[in-house]
């Protein structure tokens, strides 16, 4: 069975290596071939993370990239991340995909939002409906999050599956006694990211201030340059092979998060991470946020700045409220959130979307 994963970036995209390319070894091992197809190599990634100019890039990447969609009638199996060819019509894309060849989206971010409430009246006009006519033509359609599985059923969808976004459990592992109480040093919340969303982080900036100042807490960012965005965090820089590392140096794990249609689909994979390597969790109640916390049990919900305070205070202050959250964490992510549960259930709807274009092969004959 050969698919084609078509992945919005390579290695160092987020999205592309949790929901995509971690998979790849478990699928292999089910009888899977997997051609790795990505739009954007990591050289894109490193231009957007230094707001470099990428006009260039941008349009390589999408002439290699028609092209190798439509060469994909020599796969059994097209796996999409989002769509092919972003901010060109629905139109033009299915076009270049050929009928005969099943489709399988992957969706972890609401990026329909970007069309059909981008502010130009052209860009609604075009595309406000691309994503529920993509989501019409595929033969199955994975959600992050439940916000993501409901679009895509009100657009049509002839199929929807449930696959958050998870991590591996072989690299992920509590870091035992946190580094606050092994060194005597103070308690340590960080955040994980990239530029694109730090800004989330802004509102919190008094609140971290105040706690630095008081002597309670200190912060950290890894991935970004906290210091070139005015935020009050040092700053880590980011590796996979490094990024379990730095989270298990955290005492507690923050997500903020704006209240808005394009966070609604977000799928809270910073939560999943901090939780894996057993720390507690503070996240504002957005989305798939308010399903992977459950407040008081494994971490804390909060709104406003003044119940994000009060809520890393009490954390700073109880390292056994901390140890109590971070274990009830764990076991969430041992039970719902780590590739060992979720690798089978894709390998499943892959091989069944497989069958399909069997199944239209007798039918045509």
């Amino acid at each position: 069975m050969k698919i084609g994963a078509f992945t919005r970036y390579a290695r160092r995209g987020a999205s592309s290596r949790v929901r995509f390319l971690q998979y790849v070894p478990s699928l292999e091992a089910q009888g899977f071939v997997v051609q790795h197809n990505p739009l954007f190599e990591d050289s894109y990634i490193d231009a957007l993370q230094s707001s470099q100019a990428r006009r260039n890039l941008v349009i390589r990447s999408m002439v290699r990239r028609a092209r190798d969609v439509r060469a994909a009638n020599r796969l059994d199996a097209i796996w999409m991340e989002k769509d092919a060819l972003p901010w060109l019509p629905a139109a033009l894309e299915l076009g270049l995909i050929p009928k005969s060849t099943p489709l399988v989206l992957d969706y972890d971010d609401a990026v329909f939002h970007q069309y059909d409430l981008h502010p130009s009246p052209l860009v609604r006009t075009l595309l406000a409906r691309k994503h529920q006519a993509l989501m019409q033509r595929a033969t199955v359609v994975v959600a992050g999050n439940q916000y993501i599985a409901d679009y895509a059923r009100r657009a049509g969808a002839r199929r929807v599956e449930l696959l958050p976004t998870v991590v591996d459990l072989d690299r992920y592992s509590p870091a035992g006694w946190p580094p606050s109480e092994r060194h005597n040093v103070l308690t340590t919340a960080g955040w994980i990211g990239q530029r694109s969303t730090a800004s989330f982080l802004g509102p919190l900036t008094k609140v971290m201030e105040r706690l630095r100042h008081d002597g309670l807490m200190q912060f950290r960012a890894i991935g970004i340059d906290a210091r070139a965005l005015d935020l009050p965090m040092a700053s880590e820089a980011w590796g996979e092979d490094t990024e379990v590392d730095s989270i298990r140096r955290l005492d507690i794990g923050i997500m903020p998060l704006e209240d808005g249609p394009f966070e609604r689909g977000k799928c809270g994979y910073k939560l999943i991470q901090y939780m894996a390597c057993g720390l507690p969790v503070v996240a504002s109640p957005v989305g798939a946020n308010a399903v992977i916390v459950e407040h008081g049990i494994n971490g804390f919900l909060a709104t406003t700045p003044a119940e994000w305070e009060t809520t890393l205070r009490t954390l700073a202050a109880d390292p056994a409220l901390r140890r109590r959250l971070g274990e009830a964490g764990r076991a969430k992510v041992e039970r719902e959130y780590c590739l060992q549960v979720t690798a089978p259930l894709l390998a499943g709807w892959l091989k069944q979307a497989v069958d399909s274009k069997e199944g239209i092969k007798s039918c045509a004959v």
